[in-house]
């Protein structure tokens, strides 16, 4: 088969619903809640898994997959190491974007907004819930740095490991979440033909404008 073929063979129609106005939530959030249930329910694996674009003073966009750890009115949190690439690109310019993609459910949701840390308070609590692995895997990580060798990783974890011993771990400074405060959602939804749904809201002047795009 070649390679075009392969591809051909990949294409499949989109069959497993519709995005209407009158179905929808006029406040995004709920909208995006609702349909994170149904991911919830449908998806294996990590349904809060989501692509994060950053573009740092340079303008060179980065995209990595990252997971979500809750969301509000107020916003979406996601954790890092703040001097990782998209901490320091998010530090030069806060305006980030989100992309939720649920294959089984045939939907997407895009989300444009400023990043914010959230306050040290709600960090050290996320930090405290984390498995002691993950507290000392973050305490360690000189994230997106250049490591010698995958030895030099490992024995740094257990270095600190047995320094720590039976003690909990504190929450390092260089690591915390940002909420990204939305004021750009948009659902999509496949349909058949590729006149995919697309529906837009917009915030202005406090309130949120819904409009369908073209597919």
């Amino acid at each position: 088969m070649s390679l075009g073929d392969f591809f051909k063979s990949l294409r499949k129609e989109y069959e497993q619903g519709a995005l209407l106005e009158e179905s929808v939530s006029a406040d995004p959030t709920h909208q995006f809640r609702a349909w994170f249930d149904a991911a919830v329910a449908a998806e294996r694996g990590e349904p809060n898994a989501c692509a994060l674009a950053t573009v740092g003073r340079d303008l060179q966009p980065s995209v990595r997959m990252v997971l979500l750890k809750s969301f509000d009115e107020r916003g979406f949190v996601v954790y890092t190491n703040y001097r990782s690439t998209k901490g320091r690109q998010i530090e030069e310019n806060p305006l980030v974007s989100l992309l939720f993609y649920w294959p089984s459910l045939e939907r997407q949701v895009r989300v444009e907004g400023r990043s914010e840390r959230v306050p040290p308070s709600e960090a050290d609590l996320y930090f405290a819930s984390r498995p002691k692995g993950s507290q000392l895997g973050a305490a360690v990580s000189k994230q997106s740095e250049v490591a010698e060798s995958r030895h030099v990783i490992d024995d740094a974890y257990v270095e600190l490991e047995r320094n720590v011993g039976e003690g909990g771990v504190a929450r390092p400074d260089h690591w915390g979440g940002y909420r990204i405060v939305p004021h750009l959602f948009e659902f999509w939804q496949g349909r058949e033909s590729r006149l995919h749904d697309r529906l837009r809201y917009v915030q202005r002047d406090g309130a949120w404008e819904i409009a369908r795009l073209w597919p």
